[in-house]
Formats: structure tokens, sequence, C-alpha cells
């Protein structure tokens, strides 16, 4: 059975971006069910994998990272309103039984995103 894992790496410091909160929905047409919320180590990653086992579903996810308050928390001056605040990474997965990793690469004016394993 596959899992699906997370971390994010905040490119203005260039490290790992700790403390960051997250939340995992199903996504069913216009219906969202959050699943479970989260909050990165000091290594960026969530301790357990968001989803692992029984829990993996063929469907579609969205991953809301609170990137607005983790910049404004580590003390960086950021406008009203923030440019980046919640990023929020639609995905799909199409066979629960792969690892999908999904990372955010952030700073408070970009973020990306890519599929690992």
């Amino acid at each position: 059975m596959g899992k699906l894992s997370t971390h994010v790496l905040d490119i203005t410091q260039g490290k790992p971006g700790a403390g960051v909160e997250i939340a995992l929905y199903a996504v069913n047409g216009n219906n969202k069910t959050l699943l479970k919320n989260a909050v990165t180590n000091q290594d960026g990653r969530v301790d357990v994998p968001l989803l692992q086992g029984g829990e993996m579903r063929v469907g579609q996810y969205e991953l809301v990272f609170s990137a607005g308050d983790y910049f404004a928390a580590q003390g960086v001056d950021l406008p009203a309103p923030r440019f980046v605040d919640r990023v929020t990474l639609a995905f799909g997965i199409a066979d629960a039984d792969q690892n999908y990793h999904v990372p955010l690469v952030v700073s408070p004016w970009s973020y990306s995103t890519y599929r690992g394993s």
C-alpha cells in the first residue's frame, strides 16, 4: 500500500519550513472533507504520513499550507494583504498503491511543487 507525505522548504532562508500548519482535504466535486491537520517538524516534514495503507484512496485532494502565518512568525516584513498566504495544492491520487510525496517550495512571493515518491 502507498502513502502520502509532504515537506516544506523555505527558499528565502534556504532551510526547512518548521512549524507550518497543514490541512489535508478530500475533494468530491464542490464538497471538501477535512481529513487531517498537521504541523511540520524541525526538518520541515510531517512526523507520520498524511495517508497510508487503507487510508490511501484514488481521488482528488488538497493540501493547504499556512505559509503566510509561517513567514509572519519568522519576522518577515509582509505586505497587507499577503501576496502568498494560504497555499492550496490540488492534486489527484490515481494509484493508491504508490507513494505520493507532494512538497511545497515557498517564499513570500512564489511557490512550487512536484510529485516525488
